[in-house]
């Protein structure tokens, strides 16, 4: 994969989604990281090569407008000396130089171009590194801290909450003794003399109900003849 294949991969990674899935983000964080700063350097490896290439172009092409500039000059003391031949040649001289001088020229615009490039992915990478880092402290602490919590909870649900379970449970089976005993004391046994009581009174209650029903149906067929 080139550099900049990978870099462009690096660089539109969504490294909350991968965080997500991993079971150790420290690690996947830190590969990501590493690949970064990798990627980094070989990135300004390259970019130092074009600049290199570029200061060597540029030396050329000094040398080459320098030997331009001498044809010139030979093709005008021909002229004067009216050696028209010795001019022409000359010129053809100066004139393979000058389009040599061009092309040159074009190949130093290119790499300028490709400097370009390189400052700002350069630029770009040091950022999401940058944002990586800050982002690894904050994550190493949270996967910390819920690591914790998970195995504080775990201990919680295996141990105490179990044995809170036990003792509620033991509790209600306790109740359920003592009720048990109660309603087993009152078998067998006869009304009492305050539960014949309270009986008497619910019979006249249901006497006088009886009794005003009684009433108000008499008094209905009355009013019908």
């Amino acid at each position: 994969m080139g550099i900049f294949s990978r870099f462009s991969d690096i660089v539109n990674a969504n490294i909350n989604a991968v965080l997500e899935k991993a079971e150790e983000p420290e690690k996947i964080i830190r590969l990501m990281i590493q690949e970064m700063e990798d990627t980094l350097v070989e990135i300004r490896s390259a970019a130092a090569k074009c600049i290199a290439d570029r200061k060597e172009l540029g030396r050329h092409v000094k040398y080459l407008e320098g030997e331009r500039d001498e044809w010139a000059r030979r093709a005008e003391l021909a002229v004067r000396r009216d050696r028209e031949d010795l001019a022409r040649a000359a010129l053809a001289e100066k004139q393979a130089i000058t389009d040599q001088v061009d092309k040159m020229h074009r190949e130093i615009e290119g790499l300028d171009g490709q400097l370009e490039k390189f400052n700002g992915d350069i630029q770009q990478l040091q950022s999401k590194l940058n944002d990586a880092k800050t982002r690894q402290r904050s994550i190493t602490i949270r996967h910390k801290t819920a690591t914790s919590q998970l195995s504080a909870r775990k201990h919680i649900h295996s141990d105490r909450l179990d044995e809170m379970m036990f003792r509620f449970e033991n509790a209600e089976r306790r109740i359920d003794r003592v009720e048990s005993e109660a309603e087993a004391i009152n078998m067998g046994r006869g009304a009492t003399l305050a539960d014949e009581i309270a009986g008497l009174e619910d019979d006249d209650r249901v006497e006088e109900e009886l009794a005003k029903l009684k009433t108000e149906l008499g008094s209905e067929k009355k009013d019908e003849s």
